[in-house]
Order: C-alpha cells, then sequence, then structure tokens
C-alpha cells in the first residue's frame, strides 16, 4: 500500500502575504535601470528579460527597449540576438516588450537610424506573431516603471488567487474519497493550520 501523501508546506506560511507587496526585479545588465516608487526592487542577475518579479523569475518577464535601441534590433545580427532573447520568453506565463517611445514616432522616423519606419513596424508585428509577446508603448521612462508595477502587483494578486482556490477547494466539503489515507494522513502528520483569504486584503485601487 502507498505511503500517505504530505501535506502543502508552502501554504503554511500564506496568511504573511497579506501585508506584503511584490518586488520587482531588476537585471544588474541594465544600464539606466527604470525608478520605480510604489513597490520595492532589487538588482539580480536574469536569465530572460530586463525586469520580472521575485519569486516568479522564471514566468515574468518585462523586455524594455527605447525607440532607438529598438531599431537597432531591426536587422544583421542585433536582430538575429534579440530574436533569441525573445524565442526564450515563449514559455513565460507574463511576457511583454516594453518600447519606451509612442507608437507615432515610428512611422512618422523619429528616431537616429538609416531603417525604413516599415521594416521597423514589420519587426514589431513579426515578435507578436512568432513569439506572442505583445508589444506595449508608453511616452516616457516614468510611465514605463508605472506600467511594470502594475503588472507585477496584478500578476502576483492572481498567483495570491490560484493559492486561495486551493484553499477554498481544500477547506470546501469534505472528500468522498480516499477517506481512509485522509484519515491516516491527518494522525500522522496533524491537521493544517488554516490559512485566511489574503486577496482581498489587496485593495485593487493600489496601482
Amino acid at each position: 500500500m502507498s505511503a500517505p501523501l504530505e501535506t502543502l508546506p508552502a501554504l503554511r506560511g500564506l496568511a504573511r502575504l497579506a501585508d506584503l507587496r511584490p518586488v520587482i526585479v531588476t537585471d544588474t545588465r541594465e544600464q539606466t535601470p527604470l525608478a520605480f516608487t510604489r513597490l520595492a526592487s532589487v538588482r539580480d542577475t536574469l536569465q530572460s528579460g530586463d525586469y520580472s518579479v521575485r519569486g516568479f523569475e522564471n514566468e515574468f518577464a518585462v523586455e524594455r527597449k527605447t525607440i532607438d535601441d529598438f531599431v537597432s534590433c531591426c536587422s544583421g545580427e542585433n536582430r538575429l540576438r534579440f530574436f533569441r532573447e525573445l524565442h526564450r520568453l515563449r514559455g513565460f506565463r507574463f511576457k511583454r516588450l516594453l518600447v519606451i517611445g509612442e507608437a507615432w514616432e515610428i512611422p512618422a522616423k523619429r528616431y537616429g537610424s538609416s531603417i525604413s519606419p516599415k521594416a521597423v513596424l514589420s519587426t514589431l508585428a513579426v515578435i507578436e506573431a512568432r513569439f506572442d509577446v505583445p508589444v506595449v508603448h508608453v511616452k516616457n521612462a516614468a510611465e514605463g516603471a508605472e506600467a511594470v508595477e502594475r503588472w507585477a502587483w496584478w500578476y502576483a494578486r492572481e498567483a495570491v488567487e490560484r493559492c486561495n482556490e486551493l484553499l477554498r477547494g481544500t477547506e470546501g466539503e469534505e472528500p468522498s474519497s480516499p477517506a481512509p489515507a485522509s484519515e491516516s494522513l491527518a494522525t500522522a502528520s496533524g491537521a493544517a493550520p488554516r490559512c485566511p483569504e489574503i486577496s482581498r486584503t489587496l485593495n485593487p485601487n493600489t496601482l
């Protein structure tokens, strides 16, 4: 007979999240990092992207480019290297290409390169179609920082909601089976402490 499964240790500290906010991770290679004012941030080496959320480095990534940076990635070896970086994001649950600069600046050729606006716009379309990475334009770096904070907060909130769904599922109706295994598990390990749902303490108006 198989031994009973252990309880979920990760849920024991879930209630502490009620008083915390997500922490943004800025890649150490970012030379001019965004300035965050509503969420704490730390510098660390990221395998993919320029910004992530502590604890979700393998599923949340934001690649930040100015318009001039992006235009330089639209041809030659830079394009191949950038596409390799985007390819690594395909398995991420949340990914964005954040372009600092408004969309109209590209067809107006408000950048210092001889690459045609048509080629730049085509590259943007390829990125969304081939790599499933949405492209978001913002007016300036301050708006870019607000966008990253907003995405990080809501992504963390959704993660908490998934944990709460698990709690509601395990603390709801008594499972009809396997009753003997459940009883032996409770006897051997002791009942896990109840964790309150915490997402209700996170005010959506915060971000």
